[in-house]
């Protein structure tokens, strides 16, 4: 039943985005179905936003255009998009015909408020930013497919962990030691194939030279008067080495007769590449690791509630534009160094405050029955750490509640950051969920029971400081006049893309 259910959820998407002559391809993430388009017009927002099992929408401004397609991010939550992706796919593949009808443009909402204005017009220079943040979410695209091994793989060693502390089943503990670790011990080799994929090589060969920085014998090499360690150099130094083995392999298509390139290409890729690995990457990318590292761990102990007020505060923003993806490497190379990222529950705290705020609207606005109804719909998500469906269908178009929910997450933020000062150091074994989802996944020396009391004070802190300031501060007059009555839901016209979860 759960098949046909997923099924159905796909064939109604399918003729709302065009049909399947309109898809170019197609990908998903954390939360997302995200497909190219051939052509933007054909895609119906408003009855897409009406399905169930949709929630929310989030078109793509930084890609680059294509034609009048684009790309386009269907929000359908964690585990659900896992499952309606490959029906999809499967709908699309079978359907596909030389002379599929066009739809009709989408009908526009003519109502929209002032505040959607400017959200448009920064939305309009994030595109302009093109080459920075297509470089962003490249790098994106070669770790979020490794996320849901990230979260499976820190649930199990946090339960190891409970079972170690507390001496039961002692007979399992080695072997959910060796499952938990098990992929972390090789993430390099799954970035460098990533890598290679994502920018126009070949994935395995990208994963074979990214495979040197896990071997063992490297231990006997010296380097730079000094012994090269396992893993030294880390993703960072698997991405190094794999796009360099992308550049080496596109070379050597382009000089190396066909005849032989079967043989000499490989080869010649692995090797070059193999070796300004070892006498060169490895040990740059591993000082860069370690100052990383080191950095965010002086700015926890140092800043404390400052550096928690500014990572808490600035995160939705950076989600906005897309520019949190350059976070992605740094939160695993700190899961990699220390087995946690202690920044992510901060940068959670953005979420919280978007919770706080988005129940001061729904309070605020008693007599706008469609507006509560969105909100109604959407908390359940952002409890979890689903934020898009009340960035985009709340707080971004109304334009106060935005500036209001960042104070939230700040606030948030700042307990954190001020309990990581004074001793209660922790962080997540993984990236990508966030919210009351975060909870399995954090450790720390502090102990499991300190760290989640901490973390769920800076949510409750988030929501009551979101709450506070969109209640008091989120409207002026003429806003609460024009919006305190029953209307259609607020459009959110050319959202610009972020990256699920972690806010």
């Amino acid at each position: 039943m759960s098949t046909d259910k997923n099924r159905a959820t796909a064939a109604a998407i399918l003729p709302l985005v065009g049909g399947p002559d309109n898809i170019r391809s197609i990908a998903h993430c954390m939360t997302r179905l995200r497909i190219a388009l051939h052509d933007r017009s054909l895609i119906d927002d408003a009855a897409l936003r009406a399905l169930p099992a949709v929630l929310g929408v989030v078109e793509d401004l930084g890609a680059p255009p294509s034609g009048s397609g684009g790309n386009y991010q269907i929000v359908l939550g964690p585990g659900t998009v896992s499952r309606v992706t490959p029906e999809f796919e499967a709908l699309v593949e079978q359907g596909r015909s030389p002379a599929q009808p066009p739809r009709a443009a989408a009908a526009v909402t003519a109502e929209e408020l002032a505040a959607q204005g400017a959200a448009l017009k920064q939305a309009q220079q994030a595109r302009n930013s093109t080459p920075v943040k297509l470089f962003l979410r490249r790098i994106a695209n070669i770790f979020v497919p490794l996320i849901p091994a990230l979260i499976g793989c820190g649930i199990i060693a946090g339960l190891n962990g409970v079972l170690l502390n507390t001496g039961w089943l002692p007979v399992v503990v080695p072997a959910l030691a060796a499952i938990a670790s098990g992929f972390m011990s090789l993430i390099a080799v799954f970035v460098g194939y990533n890598t290679a994929k994502e920018f126009g090589g070949t994935p395995v060969l990208g994963g074979a030279v990214a495979a040197i920085i896990v071997f063992p014998g490297v231990a006997k090499i010296d380097a730079f008067g000094q012994h090269l360690s396992p893993g030294q150099g880390g993703v960072l130094g698997a991405l190094a080495a794999a796009f360099l083995a992308v550049h080496v392999e596109k070379l050597c298509r382009r000089w190396v007769p066909e005849s032989v390139d079967a043989l000499v290409t490989p080869t010649l890729t692995v090797l070059v590449s193999g070796l300004v690995t070892i006498f060169g990457l490895m040990f740059l990318a591993g000082e860069v690791s370690a100052a990383i590292g080191s950095f965010a761990t002086w700015l926890l102990a140092t800043g404390g509630a400052f550096a928690g007020l500014i990572l808490g505060g600035l995160f939705l923003p950076l989600v906005m534009l897309g520019l949190h993806q350059a976070l992605i490497p740094i939160h695993t190379t700190l899961i990699e160094q220390t087995g946690h990222t202690a920044l992510l529950p901060i940068l959670a705290m953005a979420g919280a405050g978007q919770v706080g705020a988005a129940l001061a609207v729904y309070c605020r606005l008693p007599r706008n029955r469609s507006l509560r109804t969105t909100i109604k719909s959407a908390l359940p998500a952002g409890f979890l750490g689903v934020g898009e469906p009340l960035i985009y269908g709340v707080s971004l178009p109304l334009g106060r509640p935005f500036v209001t929910a960042c104070a939230g997450g700040a606030a948030g933020g700042a307990f954190v950051g001020l309990c990581n000062q004074l001793g209660v150091a922790f962080g997540a074994t993984a990236i990508g969920p966030s919210g009351w989802a975060l909870f399995p996944l954090l450790d720390g020396p502090s102990g499991m029971g300190l760290n989640l009391a901490v973390y769920a004070g800076g949510l409750l802190v988030g929501y009551l400081v979101g709450f506070a300031a969109t209640y008091f501060f989120g409207f002026t007059r003429q806003m609460l006049t024009d919006l305190n009555a029953d209307q259609e839901p607020i459009p959110a016209t050319a959202q610009p893309a972020t990256e699920p979860a972690m806010a």
